[in-house]
């Protein structure tokens, strides 16, 4: 069984779990995803920072970012399983996703959440440059 837990507020994982009967598979992936929890960054428009190319194995999924009231834009075969599992867990409410890759839904899942591990966020990534997240996003001051 694969399973992903998430608290819906930017802390989401994703746990496998094995056996011959379903319910203790269930639960063997639920203690597995609770065990490898992580927090995604997200702005306050619950929508994510920049843009991510998540791969595993072969599963390639690109994750960008989205106008509010978008919603979380997916497709593909394992479209309502994966993409807006893990992301609507995690707590992204806007976000167009493709799947490049392969469409085996484990795969998939496991790239959603690579690409979402790797995301930083703005305010680190400014700090550690020395310069303001308007500079780093080459945004233009107001007069």
């Amino acid at each position: 069984a694969l399973v992903v837990a998430g608290d819906g507020n930017g802390r989401v994982g994703v746990g496998m779990g094995k056996s011959q009967e379903v319910p203790i598979a269930i639960r063997k992936g639920i203690d597995d995803a609770k065990k490898n929890m992580f927090t995604v960054p997200l702005t306050p428009e619950k929508t994510l920072p920049h843009e991510i190319l998540g791969i595993y194995g072969a599963g390639k999924v690109l994750l960008k970012p989205a106008a509010p009231g978008t919603g979380v834009i997916a497709g593909g075969a394992v479209r309502a399983v994966v993409e807006m599992a893990v992301l609507e867990l995690a707590g992204v409410t806007d976000v167009l996703t493709k799947s490049l890759g392969t469409d085996n839904a484990m795969n998939i899942v496991k790239a959603v959440a690579a690409g979402l591990q790797e995301m930083q966020d703005p305010e680190e990534v400014a700090k550690r440059r020395g310069m303001s997240v308007a500079d780093l996003y080459g945004w233009k001051e107001k007069n």
